[in-house]
Parts: structure tokens; sequence; C-alpha cells
């Protein structure tokens, strides 16, 4: 039976989603420069109560500190909209002469957007500009327990927005979540996309919504010390990403793993810096505090300080203390410890050698955090590369912090609070997600052939008369030179000849039964008029986000047999013609 609340509560969401949609039928006129100003004002109000902002939401919620959720607010109203600047989102993106191809970028119309209770206010600033950026509007449902510091946040944005010239309504938010609510929100007919960040409950509700989603994993982060390491920087950054508004964010570091022969240094390096260790009796005691029956994180530690959860546990430590670490010797349900812990609790492990600590990396992504975050402090560049390739995770930092660095605060990844685990976590995506995801793209193809020019596969050879291999001659040097002419060679030029020979020496050939190369001919045409070859570089590996890189800038990405290439940016390479296999030279 529905309660009073949840009917108030749908049907405010009615009524909002249906206003944002009215607001977004004017938006989707505006241009570029338009979208922008209105952006650029949003931004500078969350800087100007980005401060106030991640003080309400400690207060309302009590998660984390407000000095690190201020960082946050920063890192989406400043680094964000910094990289956004100059971005195309809507109107023609980019042209392809050579290939005459417009793309041109669609809103896709109202984005709803589910918020977590660990990052209420950077969440609400990450979420609204990048949808408007993408010229979409934008309803936020917040978490229940963070109403008020969301939709405050809401509310600077919206005051913003209109007097850089939005329309009314552009920006909604439920001031009366529910469950119920927020399902409706996801599941109404002018909801355009889901944008969901929070457990994995309401991230499966988004995925079953019959919508497009936009969802995101949990992370279980392994930060791995390999022996080239500086080990005081290494341990130094990871206590400073663990304690990061203590740890609510789900790319904070989960453990650290290294090999036996550093034990001494990492440890010594841990106890400088006021890291408490505890004994056999209270990590069995963090064990049941922390991690529930049920196996989820009990949320009364959620983003509390070392000592209150040492404290809740039954032990005392220092009042300075940042983080609590707790050795372990295995991965998996028999070491709850080893799971994500949302809070500065610290997971340690020492193996026998690399190849081991790459197993219990990978062994914990596995556990509980597939395709999110991994780190790797080292300066030997061969380890770094097979860390990376070993890790079923889509970030892989170095000589950095987690959180600051999947975020992209201390690294160049697209600066962004929600972040894609790929297919193997269930997600849509392996990217940061940014404004580009928000749309989609038409494209204006020109006819540039006709359907018998598209291929070049040579037929057959078939019995024919001697009038017959006239024709399929000249058929064939027409064709060779329609081919060279594309390609800026003379090919009748009397210096040049160069499609005659190319045909005839294909006709000895295959008249004499040897192998003919269905490819291309032009390797073979020695026209003086051709430019030289360009250089190329043939890659190792490609990334979903290698390929999104290269269809902004307008290149190519050259691979050969060996190039390894996830499966993700194989499909977005072929379907934006980006992958192209480099010829076998010499």
């Amino acid at each position: 039976m529905q309660s009073d609340k949840d009917r108030i509560s749908i049907e405010e969401v009615q009524s909002k989603v249906e206003k944002a949609y009215a607001a977004w039928q004017k938006y989707r006129t505006f241009s570029q420069e338009q979208i922008d100003a209105i952006v650029e004002r949003m931004a500078e109000a969350g800087r100007t109560h980005a401060r106030r902002l991640a003080e309400l939401a400690v207060e309302e919620t009590g998660y984390g500190n407000a000095q690190d959720k201020l960082a946050k607010n920063l890192l989406c109203a400043d680094v964000l909209p910094r990289k956004m600047r100059g971005l195309k989102t809507v109107g023609v993106l980019r042209e392809i002469p050579d290939e005459r191809v417009v793309e041109i970028g669609v809103p896709v119309g109202v984005v709803a957007a589910i918020l977590p209770t660990t990052n209420p206010t950077s969440t609400a600033i990450f979420k609204s500009l990048i949808a408007l950026k993408a010229g979409n509007s934008i309803v936020l449902s917040p978490h229940p327990h963070a109403v008020r510091c969301t939709c405050e946040t809401a509310s600077v944005l919206y005051k913003a927005a209109r007097e850089a010239g939005a329309p009314e309504d552009i920006i909604g938010c439920i001031t009366t979540p529910t469950l119920e609510a927020t399902n409706a929100l996801m599941r109404h007919e002018r909801t355009g996309i889901i944008l969901s960040t929070g457990g994995h409950g309401i991230v499966k509700a988004a995925y079953s919504s019959g919508k497009p989603a936009l969802g995101v994993g949990p992370g279980n982060v392994p930060a791995l010390i390999e022996r080239s390491a500086d080990v005081a920087d290494a341990v130094a950054k990871i206590v400073e990403g663990k304690s990061f508004d203590y740890g609510t964010v789900c790319s904070s570091e989960q453990a650290i793993i290294a090999e036996e022969s550093l034990r001494d240094r990492i440890v010594s390096e841990l106890k400088k810096r006021k890291v408490f260790f505890c004994n056999a009796a209270q990590k069995d005691a963090l064990s049941r505090l922390l991690v529930t029956p049920q196996f989820t994180i009990n949320p009364k530690c959620v983003g509390q300080a070392a000592p209150k959860i040492a404290k809740m546990a039954g032990f005392e430590v220092p009042a300075d203390t940042p983080v609590i670490v707790v050795e372990l010797d295995g991965v998996g349900r028999e070491h709850p410890l080893s799971a994500e812990k949302l809070s500065p609790v610290l997971a340690l492990y020492f193996v026998k050698d690399f190849a081991a600590a790459l197993k219990v990396s990978a062994g914990l992504l596995r556990f509980g955090g597939l395709g999110h975050t991994c780190v790797i402090h080292s300066q030997d560049d061969a380890r770094i590369r097979e860390f990376a390739l070993a890790m079923p995770a889509f970030r892989v930092l170095v000589n950095t912090p987690a959180p600051q660095g999947s975020t992209g605060i201390t690294t160049n990844v697209w600066p962004s609070m929600t972040l894609g685990c790929g297919a193997i976590a269930g997600n849509v995506t392996s990217d940061n997600i940014g404004p580009l995801h928000l749309i989609n793209i038409k494209r204006l193809a020109y006819a540039v052939r006709r359907p018998e020019e598209a291929f070049t596969a040579v037929k057959p050879a078939v019995a024919s008369k001697p009038d017959d291999k006239k024709v399929e001659r000249e058929t064939l040097v027409a064709a060779v030179e329609r081919y060279l002419s594309g390609r800026g060679i003379n090919a009748r030029g009397a210096s040049s000849g160069a499609a005659s020979d190319v045909v005839d020496r294909f006709l000895q050939k295959r008249q004499a039964g040897g192998r003919v190369s269905t490819g291309s001919p032009a390797p073979s045409c020695s026209a003086p008029a051709a430019a030289p070859a360009p250089q190329i570089t043939v890659v190792d590996f490609v990334c979903e986000e290698d390929v999104r890189q290269a269809v902004q800038a307008g290149r190519k990405i050259y691979i050969g047999p060996r190039t390894i290439v996830t499966p993700l940016a194989r499909e977005l390479g072929e379907r934006s013609d980006i992958l192209v296999m480099a010829e076998r030279r010499g």
C-alpha cells in the first residue's frame, strides 16, 4: 500500500520531470556559446559556495570532513569546468572533409540523477554541470539522509543558471525522496537517461528501469608498492588517499600489497605517519563492527574518523590517528576486512614476490572492485605495464593517492565523480563519466563512391573468350586509375603507365597460376607522382579511452597483428572508423 509520503513524492517527481522536459525543449535550441556561458556561471557559483556546502554536507550526513569535501566540491566546480572549456557538445562537433562526414551533437533530454549520501554536494555539482554542458535538463534525486545539502546545492546552481539565461525549471531537485519516487523518476516516460551513483541496489534498479543508464560499481582498491618504489613517498600518498574524507570515496585505497623484503621499511614509514596497527583481538573486533552478517558495511562506520571507529569497536587509538591498519593473509569472505570498507581502515599484505603481489591485487578487485581502480607505486615502467595489463580494473594509477588520481585531481583522466567499471562489472562504460556520455552523435554522410566501387575483392577467374579478356583488362585498368587518382597519383601520365603495368602484372601472374593479392594495388605502383608514405606509429595497446580521444582529435590509431585491443575499444573503433591495420613494410 502506498503511503502518503510516497504519493506526495511521486507527484513531485512527475511534476518536476514534466517541467524539466518543457525547459529542455527551449534549451535544446541554445547555441554552444549560450550553453557555455550558463555552465561558467554555475561553476562560479559552485566555487563561491563550495566551503559552505561542504560544511552543510558533513553537518547533515555525519560522513567525512569538511576540508576534504571542499576539495571534492572544487574538483567539480573548478577542475571540471576548466577541462570542459572549448569542448563542443551541441551543433556541429567536427567535420571530416576527406571522408565527407559531419558529426552533430544531439542532447538526450532529461537526465535523472541519483545521488549518494557520501558525496551529496560534489556529485550534485558534477552531474548538473555535465548535464547542462551537454544541452540537457536535469532532475536530482537526493539520498534521504542528504536532502537539505543536496537541494541547497541544486538551488545555488539553478539560481546561477537562470541569471545566465537558462530556461525556468532547467534544474529540479526532489525535496521528499523515497525509493518509490526514485523508481518513478528513473521510469518516467520523459526521462532520457539515468546517471546513477550509489549502492549496488540503486545501480541495479537503474539498469533494470528500461531506460539508458550510466551506473557504477563498488571499489576495492589495491595499492601495490613495488621494490623500485620510493617507499616513503608511496606510504605517504597511500595514507593521504585512505584518510581523504575518511575513506568515503569508492576509489580510496583498501589494501597495501608489497613483497616481504619491504616489510620493515613500510611498517616504519606507516608508524612515522601515526598509523595504528591492530593486534589479533582488535582485528577481530573491527571485523565484527565494520562488516554485517549480510556482508555489507555497517553504515554507522562509513566516513567516520579512525579514533571514533576504534572506540566503537571497543579499543582506543591516539586522537591524531589517520588510519587503522590490519595485516591479513587472505582474500574473501573468511577475511571480512579484505572487502571495501568506506572508512579509514586499511588492510596490509606481505607476499614473497611480484607475481604473488599481482595475484593478491587481482583477487581484491575480483572480490569487490571489478573494473574500478588500482594503484602501483614504482619507478620500473616494465613492472608498471605488467601490473596494468594484469589488473581487472579500468583506472590504473601510478605514484598518486588513489581518490585524487582516479577523479582527475592529480592525473589527466577526465575529472569525474562517476567512475564507470565496464562490462566486467555490469556497467555500460569503463570511462570517467563526462558530458560526452550525455549526448548522441548524428552523422551527416555524403556519397563518395558507387556501390560497386566499395568492394576490393577480385572476382574468381573464369574461362573467357579472347574478346572478354580485352574487356576485362580495360575494366581493370579503369578501376586502378580511379583508385590511384583518388590518392593524388596521375596514373595516365606518359612517364608512368602505372595502371596498365599493375593490371598486366596481375593478369600474367593469374594466368601462371600464382597467388594474387586481393588488397590495394598501390604498393605495387611505381608512379613518381606519389607523395612519400607518411610515418605512422603502430601502438601495442588500445583501450576505449584511447579511441574516444582519437575521435575527438580527428586522428586514426594504427594497429598491428600483435596489438592488444580491448573489446569495447574495438567496438567503438569500428563504429568510428578509427582503427587502421598498418600494412607490413620491408
